[in-house]
């Protein structure tokens, strides 16, 4: 039977793409399910085996199928793994979109997570609102009140949203444009992503401060939208498309020398090979690094851990450039973490979804940053901040979390 035959068994599923892994198993010790669970399935290799069986009418899509492309923390650590260049994240997001498409996790959990992601995340307004809604919960002393009473334990997907929810903080409203200080070096946009203004506010402001004290003047389009990563993530392309088509319009590339993102999450969403502004697209760290960083005066006594964001290292392929910034503050010494290319276990919404493998990820996490003995760890991506931060205020531990840049505009302003 030839490849085009298998549309109509495979619907959705990137069958071409299956073809492309060999099975040699290379990305099978990097997989955390597989490290954790040591089931065949559950790693890249089995999942792709499946996902090619569905796709030639060979394997049903049932229980199992859901199940084992919904454990997957899309993670991509195969990716950067895999000497055959298989693009696993596109092939599981196919074979989610595909799942949805049959209605095989049920019409309600679907209608759900319609509601979430293109009603409240796909909308700037619906997120401000938001955003002033928890701001308030939190500063009244309810949200307090509710964890010490359990109110929300039977609720198990809301319970774990309010034990990651990070301290209030002050959303960031930036103007249009952020000047650029001292000598001029370029014009760039800055994409802020969805969830970040509204409950990481500090590290956006943080962002554009760094830039412009690096020589870059900021502008801020005011009809960007969500990346689409977490639309993607569960299995709605169209979603995900219609987000694209608005950022497309907002960003005008003839206008910037480049789009830069602080959010590993959005930065691999955006540089997908299949978007137009992909080639334009760049990490904060790494416009940072490629321009000549302007050390800082100012000192920042702290010893930090870096942890890599997986959509950082493994879908954008930066390693350095973070590690390069943090070396560059006066005072700071940076101390290698242990497994610090392993997988926390946040993965957009995974943390909410999949409590489980979620909570031991990030419990390896943790025990390898208690026993560092640092004051801070710095991560590049809102979902990896939180995660972790959630997971060192239930140790107990006495550590900052925050992203680079913060650590960087910190050094900033004490030699100001």
């Amino acid at each position: 039977m030839a490849a085009g035959e298998h549309g109509a068994a495979g619907g959705l599923i990137d069958y071409e793409g299956t073809l492309d892994c060999v099975h040699c198993g290379l990305c099978v010790p990097h997989c955390p399910t597989y490290q954790e669970t040591g089931r065949e399935a559950s790693s890249p290799r089995g999942r792709i085996y499946l996902m090619r069986g569905v796709a030639e009418g060979r394997v049903p899509l049932d229980e199992v199928f859901v199940r084992e492309m919904h454990d997957c923390l899309a993670c991509r650590a195969c990716e950067s793994a895999c000497p055959a260049g298989v693009r696993y994240g596109q092939l599981v997001e196919s074979a989610r979109a595909e799942i949805d498409r049959r209605g095989a996790r049920g019409r309600l959990r679907r209608a759900l997570e319609r509601l979430l992601l293109r009603r409240v995340v796909g909308s700037p307004r619906v997120l401000r609102a938001a955003g002033a809604v928890l701001r308030a919960y939190q500063r009244s002393g309810l949200q307090d009140w509710v964890r010490r009473l359990g109110l929300l334990r039977p609720f198990g997907g809301l319970a774990r949203a309010d034990a990651i929810l990070p301290p209030p903080s002050a959303p960031h409203r930036p103007a249009l444009v952020r000047p650029a200080r001292g000598e001029r070096r370029g014009r760039v946009a800055f994409f802020t992503g969805c969830i970040m203004p509204e409950l990481l506010g500090p590290a956006n402001e943080a962002t554009v401060e760094v830039l412009a004290r690096n020589g870059f003047e900021v502008v801020i389009p005011p009809e960007q939208r969500c990346c689409g990563a977490l639309h993607l993530h569960s299995g709605d392309p169209l979603g995900a498309e219609r987000l694209r088509a608005r950022n497309r319009a907002a960003f005008r590339l003839d206008a910037v020398d480049a789009i830069v993102t602080n959010s590993a999450g959005c930065g691999a969403a955006l540089r997908d090979p299949g978007d137009a502004l992909a080639d334009r697209v760049r990490d904060v760290s790494e416009i940072l690094i490629e321009g000549g960083l302007r050390v800082p005066e100012g000192r920042v006594e702290l010893r930090v851990a870096y942890d890599d964001p997986c959509h950082l290292l493994h879908g954008q392929g930066v390693r350095d450039a973070p590690r390069m910034l943090l070396d560059a503050i006066p005072g700071l010494e940076r101390v290698d973490l242990p497994g610090a290319t392993d997988c926390c276990g946040a993965a957009g919404t995974y943390n909410l979804t999949h409590p489980g493998m979620s909570g031991k990820l990030l419990e390896r996490k943790i025990d390898a940053l208690r026993a560092t003995g640092v004051d801070a760890i710095a991560t590049g991506n809102p979902g990896c901040i939180m995660q972790i931060a959630a997971g060192v205020r239930a140790a107990g531990l006495a550590v900052q979390v925050v992203h680079p840049v913060e650590l960087l505009a910190r050094a900033y302003r004490a030699g100001d």
